[in-house]
């Protein structure tokens, strides 16, 4: 008998685990279904749902895209299902915000806002090197604003590239596959600011 106990699950990738299947049973998608939508395989989503697999940015865009949000807005949703109970606002101490991290990339991501609030608010941390697309789809419904905070990102807007330094904004305009991307040696840290243009 093997004495190897399993780690505990991250909580946070409980909560995201949930929030997919929630999205996809509201839809009354299979697995399959929602496969083909996303192009995500049947087996990776059900080890996500079983939280099994802790999904990479990349495939949390393509999930996100195919329930028509965002990907701020998926782990806005995922960050309100605590030991059932949604996020009722208040106080949010830094301490005690969920953080996740894309165990591709090392990219990590902080939701400032609550499900809630009526615009999403998030802190990234890119790592030196690192490069996360993102698909038009998960672009659709929203308006969305990047924030540089420090260091220099890379920014692939469908065929237009923006060098963005801190300090910089970008307001980005209708949906286009895009690229967060870090040239430089040093971490790079910006915010989104989300706000939902129309029900999908």
């Amino acid at each position: 008998m093997s004495n190897i106990v399993d780690p505990p699950m991250d909580p946070l990738v409980a909560r995201i685990a949930a929030r997919v299947r929630i999205e996809r049973e509201r839809r009354r998608w299979t697995l399959a279904q929602l496969a083909d939508v996303s192009g995500v395989s049947p087996a990776m989503i059900s080890r996500i749902e079983r939280g099994e697999s802790s999904p990479t940015a990349v495939v949390l865009g393509k999930l996100s895209a195919a329930f028509q949000l965002s990907v701020a807005s998926l782990l806005a949703l995922a960050e309100g299902v605590r030991d059932g109970v949604a996020d009722t606002g208040g106080v949010r101490r830094g301490a005690d915000a969920a953080e996740w991290r894309d165990p591709g990339t090392g990219y990590r991501r902080r939701q400032i806002t609550g499900p809630r609030f009526p615009a999403e608010i998030a802190e990234i941390r890119l790592p030196a090197g690192a490069r996360v697309p993102y698909p038009a789809a998960a672009f659709a419904f929203v308006r969305q604003l990047v924030w540089v905070l420090d260091g220099r990102l890379t920014f692939h807007d469908g065929g237009t590239v923006h060098e963005l330094d801190a300090g910089d904004t970008l307001e980005l305009g209708p949906p286009a596959e895009r690229v967060f991307a870090n040239t430089t040696d040093a971490e790079c840290r910006y915010a989104v600011v989300l706000t939902r243009d129309a029900q999908p």
